[in-house]
């Protein structure tokens, strides 16, 4: 499988009164045209994992790494100008909240289109156009109706089906979803999963998932990260998730509730902090990733 994404030594730090507060410590993954999870606790490093692949981080943050390739191009490489031809285009991030994310004084269909002829140096029609047609694809029944709508008119799974479509609408080779479906009930969290399980394997995709939900992520990606306070602890096959032996992921698995199996108190984590420490340094060997 050709890899289109490969970070090697990622690491990000902020400056603070009490020294260097390291989020990300020296990761290293690729992606194919895959469906990569990545999980942890809040606070373990996903989300920032995804903000530094686009660079970002911002002053007084720093971001640090041997490289970050974009099918063999190295993005550290690039100018700011280089790097904005790439967000979006060829590399989309759909963020944790729509409500958030979409301009709440511009309608839904000016904000598309503007990403779209943006990258696409298409006419305003042709925006318009491509934009309803998105729409349709992300299952949205009234797409001329939402196009002319605000984000506040909207629910929240709605929300989410747009910044689908406002992401994929540039046609990107790598597609960052954080947290995407953490605030939709189930029924809905299933729609929008499909949709993107769909996009993915219809344009040849990767796709990197980022979530605490380890039950979804097992059931919905390829390969799983497991983050633990900005490292990575164990890297596995998402259907082989419940079998980890890293005794983080561990404790992760027996603290969710299980409908199957009822228990009095469920497990509380216990932390070890050799788990965030370098392997080599901790003893920690983590598994192999597979290809």
């Amino acid at each position: 499988m050709t890899n289109l994404l490969e970070v090697k030594n990622l690491t990000v730090k902020f400056p603070t009164r009490h020294g260097v507060f390291e989020a990300v410590r020296r990761i290293s993954f690729s992606l194919g045209r895959e469906r990569l999870g990545i999980v942890g606790e809040s606070g373990s490093g996903k989300s920032m994992t995804g903000r530094a692949i686009l660079r970002l981080i911002k002053s007084p943050g720093i971001l640090e790494a041997d490289y970050i390739t974009l099918e063999g191009k190295d993005l550290l490489t690039l100018s700011e100008k280089e790097m904005r031809r790439v967000r979006g285009h060829r590399i989309s991030m759909i963020m944790q909240d729509p409500k958030f994310s979409l301009n709440p004084v511009m309608r839904i269909g000016d904000q598309i289109c503007e990403g779209y002829r943006l990258h696409a140096r298409a006419s305003r029609a042709e925006a318009k156009k491509k934009t309803l047609s998105m729409l349709e694809t992300v299952l949205i029944r009234d797409p001329e109706r939402v196009f002319n709508a605000y984000p506040h008119e909207m629910s929240g799974g709605m929300g989410q089906r747009i910044m689908i479509a406002m992401m994929l609408i540039p046609d990107p080779q790598i597609l960052i979803a954080d947290e995407p479906t953490s605030a939709l009930d189930v029924t809905v969290q299933k729609e929008v999963l499909e949709i993107m399980d769909k996009l993915v394997r219809e344009r040849g995709m990767g796709l990197i998932f980022i979530s605490h939900d380890l039950n979804v992520v097992s059931a919905f990606c390829d390969r799983v990260l497991i983050m633990y306070s900005g490292r990575i602890v164990e890297t596995c096959r998402a259907d082989q998730l419940h079998e980890a032996t890293h005794p983080y992921t561990v404790g992760l698995l027996n603290s969710i509730p299980q409908l199957e199996h009822p228990v009095d108190h469920l497990e509380v984590l216990q932390r070890d902090d050799a788990w965030s420490k370098d392997p080599s340094v901790s003893g920690i060997v983590e598994t192999e990733e597979i290809a």
